[in-house]
């Protein structure tokens, strides 16, 4: 039998916590799941609702602009904050009003982050050639790339369903692995209780 003594004491106070927090994980991972899950089927209605929030963040964004305009100190400061004010209040007011244009312009964001964390990946994996399991990062590398390439194939159709398809899939694994996380805390924690009571059996 292994000991906690054979691990790091980081590693057993994570187990720790796991073990005393699986359920609240379990279920935001079941809350999280789901909404991915709703994101994947409607990924149109996602990728707008989305577009709307960035539209609405970027009017706040822009409000605290000139807030910080008129708390500073400095012309120069004072001009870029107002600036910064204006385009962000501008592009959010342009988005809010036309979600289909911000649709288009986050899956353009989209495609050039598949891009160059592609390269990145792929030249990170290359540099590590030799270690163990390098290939994999050379791998999703250039899946990242040729997923670019497809959404910029069919661009501007892919913006319909593009971001919201993948929102919802990169919650929908979240979801899936926090549950799997979580039940292998409830294991920890049934095995712990098991052992503590058959320890109490003992005396």
């Amino acid at each position: 039998m292994v000991s906690t003594t054979d691990y790091p004491e980081s590693d057993v106070n994570l187990s720790n916590t796991l073990q005393a927090n699986w359920r609240p994980l379990l279920y935001a991972g079941i809350i999280l799941a789901a909404i991915g899950l709703v994101a994947t089927l409607a990924p149109f209605v996602t990728g707008i609702s989305i577009t709307m929030l960035v539209g609405a963040l970027l009017v706040i964004g822009g409000l605290f602009h000139f807030v910080g305009a008129f708390r500073g100190q400095g012309w120069t400061g004072f001009v870029w904050q107002v600036l910064l004010g204006v385009i962000g209040v501008v592009a959010g007011l342009v988005v809010l009003s036309n979600p289909i244009f911000g649709l288009l312009t986050l899956t353009l964001a989209v495609i050039g982050y598949l891009f160059a964390s592609g390269i990145v990946e792929i030249v990170m994996g290359y540099r590590l050639r030799g270690e163990k399991n390098w290939f994999w990062s050379v791998a999703s590398g250039v899946i990242g790339i040729l997923l670019g390439a497809m959404l910029w194939a069919g661009f501007p159709s892919t913006a319909l369903w593009a971001v919201g398809l993948l929102f919802g899939i990169n919650l929908l694994v979240t979801g899936v692995s926090m549950v799997a996380v979580a039940l292998g805390g409830r294991t920890l924690d049934e095995s712990t209780e098991s052992g503590r009571v058959s320890g109490a059996g003992g005396v």
